[in-house]
């Protein structure tokens, strides 16, 4: 079954009923809460992502969230829905095209770009969006789960 729509259930697509072009979003929206206790749980309390007088001085002239976190949305549509539940990550790269702001929402979104049925490998294209802006892009390779394995 092909459905591309976007902030579905959560759950899982196997192996055997992914397409190529299948297409999983998830959005949230960035604050200095999500910031700060990304801080916390990384141990990066980089003060460009933390002290608004010191980030002033910086290329970005303001605070900006880390890009991990950032990239974390990437790993939610993955482990959520596309795959989803099961799905074992391989590798992953990113490019960082644009910081991301304290009250910025950011959307990322997940597409199948090609398929190993036999090996169960799926590479995904990723990308964040903040409005029209592309803040993050990059490729995942997964492992994905098989109904055969139930």
């Amino acid at each position: 079954m092909l459905d591309t729509g976007h902030n579905l259930p959560k759950g899982t697509i196997v192996i055997e009923e992914l397409q190529v072009g299948m297409s999983r979003s998830v959005g949230k929206t960035i604050g200095m809460a999500e910031i700060e206790a990304f801080a916390e749980l990384s141990t990066d309390h980089n003060p460009v992502h933390l002290d608004e007088e010191y980030a002033q001085d910086t290329i970005f002239g303001g605070v900006i969230a880390h890009g991990m976190l950032t990239a974390g949305l990437v790993s939610a549509v993955i482990g959520e829905q596309l795959p989803g539940h099961g799905t074992v990550y391989l590798g992953q790269s990113l490019k960082f095209m644009a910081p991301v702001r304290p009250g910025d929402h950011a959307e990322a979104t997940v597409t199948v770009a090609s398929i190993d049925y036999a090996k169960r490998r799926v590479t995904l294209d990723c990308k964040v969006c903040v409005g029209d802006t592309v803040v993050l892009k990059g490729e995942a390779l997964v492992l994905a789960p098989s109904a055969k394995f139930d």
